[in-house]
C-alpha cells in the first residue's frame, strides 16, 4: 500500500494534462458533483429520512479530511458549524491567499488544475445550501485570476455554475477576489473584513 495517495494535483503532471475544462472532465472532472447531485434521500437509524446534502456531508466528516492551511483543521467539523436550514444567507469562501512565506500550496491548484478547485466548492456549497461563493486570491496573482476566471466561464457554460446546476434546482454563483497583499487576511476573519471593503 502506497505512504500516500495523491488526491490533489493526481494528474497535472501527467503528459498533455491542461487546466480547461474538456481535459478536466476526460481524466474524471465533475463525475463527483454528478454523484452528488444525483444521490436520494436515505433512512436514517431512526427511520427519518436523511438528505443527499446531508449525507455528503457526514462522508466528508467520516473521510477526516483536513483543510490545507497550517492548522489542518476538519473540513467536516467546520461545515458542521452551519446550521441547517438557516434562516440567513450563507456564503463559502475558499482563501486562495497564500500569505504564508515561501508556500505554493494554493498557486499549484490555481495554475494546474483550477476546476478541481471549482468542483469541491460546487459540492461543498451545494452540501451547506449556500448559493454564493468566493474565492480570495492574493493581488499578485495576475495569471492565477486570469486562468481562474476562464474556469469560471468553462463551469458556467457547461452548467455546473449559475441557475438550477445540472438540473438540481440548486444556484450557484462564485466570484473572484483579488487582495491587496495584508498579511492579515491568511487569517479568516482578516479576509471576510477584506472582502467587505473594510481595512
Amino acid at each position: 500500500m502506497p505512504r500516500e495517495y495523491k488526491l490533489i494535483l493526481k494528474h497535472a503532471d501527467e503528459p498533455g494534462y491542461s487546466n480547461d475544462i474538456e481535459c478536466y472532465e476526460r481524466h474524471g472532472g465533475y463525475e463527483a458533483l454528478r454523484k452528488a447531485l444525483a444521490m436520494t434521500p436515505s433512512k436514517g437509524p431512526d427511520k427519518n429520512d436523511i438528505t443527499p446534502q446531508a449525507q455528503v456531508r457526514k462522508t466528508v466528516l467520516d473521510s477526516g479530511l483536513r483543510g490545507r492551511g497550517g492548522a489542518g483543521f476538519s473540513c467536516g467539523l467546520k461545515w458542521s458549524f452551519v446550521r441547517h436550514p438557516n434562516p440567513k444567507p450563507v456564503y463559502l469562501i475558499c482563501n486562495a491567499d497564500e500569505s504564508e512565506p515561501g508556500t505554493f500550496k494554493d498557486r499549484q491548484i490555481i495554475y494546474k488544475d483550477p476546476h478541481q478547485l471549482l468542483e469541491g466548492m460546487i459540492i461543498a456549497c451545494w452540501a451547506n445550501h449556500v448559493n454564493l461563493a468566493y474565492i480570495y486570491i492574493r493581488g499578485e496573482f495576475t495569471e492565477g485570476a486570469k486562468i481562474l476566471n476562464q474556469a469560471l466561464s468553462q463551469a458556467h457554460k457547461q452548467g455546473y455554475l449559475g441557475k438550477n446546476i445540472l438540473g438540481s434546482g440548486h444556484d450557484l454563483e462564485i466570484y473572484i477576489h483579488r487582495g491587496a497583499g495584508a498579511y492579515i487576511c491568511g487569517e479568516e476573519t482578516g479576509l471576510i473584513e477584506s472582502l467587505e471593503g473594510k481595512r
